[in-house]
């Protein structure tokens, strides 16, 4: 696509001219190893991203979330993370079998501040450990076992920049509703009032209730 007026950045010469180089603090931040302040976070963390891409460059990332400490810590350089039954789509996944390496993030509700995992992951389908990962009865079939190589915590500029925990900037009907969605654009043919029970009380109400 052609855009008038538009100035392509195409290397890393050029990055440099516009963003300087970090400051100390930020360049040498990384770890490899979790300290015990990494710990408690993954111990209060009830949601992460985990970006992967194949090996062709495909991408994709992916919102996980169970109580807060659902992420198992082994050691210093191991977690794993239970997988639920979801769209079946297992596109996180798929990546990771043709490129293992793998970027998470962990969020704390209220806090602008992140930790930031990056490392390489195996899909597991079976381990004792996943006794410890069973939530309302549902024992996760699958987890991301995740040899840690590169730690930071990342500061807070991008929520409040999107002021995200601020409820009174929430707008949750500036959308239409999840069902009115997937009938417009995944569900055709069936009925919108079917979605919406679908999507309604009894869809959280079931959610550890599926199996793939």
């Amino acid at each position: 696509m052609e855009i008038p007026g538009l100035v392509e950045i195409t290397s890393h010469d050029e990055l440099r001219d516009v963003v300087p180089q970090p400051l100390a603090a930020a360049a040498g931040k990384a770890r490899k190893e979790l300290h015990d302040l990494d710990r408690q976070w993954l111990t209060a963390s009830p949601f992460c991203l985990i970006a992967t891409s194949a090996a062709d460059g495909s991408c994709d990332v992916s919102p996980k979330g169970d109580p807060a400490g659902f992420t198992k810590v082994f050691d210093d350089t191991t977690i794993a993370i239970p997988e639920r039954a979801g769209n079946r789509r297992v596109d996180g996944f798929t990546n990771i079998l043709s490129n293992p390496h793998v970027g998470l993030i962990y969020f704390i509700p209220g806090r602008g501040d992140t930790l930031r995992i990056n490392g390489r992951a195996r899909i597991v389908k079976e381990a004792p450990f996943f006794d410890e990962m069973i939530v309302q009865g549902n024992r996760p079939q699958l987890a991301l076992l995740v040899e840690i190589e590169e730690i930071f915590h990342h500061c807070s500029k991008a929520f409040l920049r999107s002021k995200l925990w601020k409820p009174e900037t929430w707008e949750p009907d500036a959308m239409p509703r999840r069902a009115q969605i997937s009938k417009t654009l995944e569900r055709q043919d069936t009925d919108l009032a079917e979605l919406e029970q679908y999507y309604g009380k009894a869809y959280e109400e079931k959610i550890y209730n599926v199996k793939y």
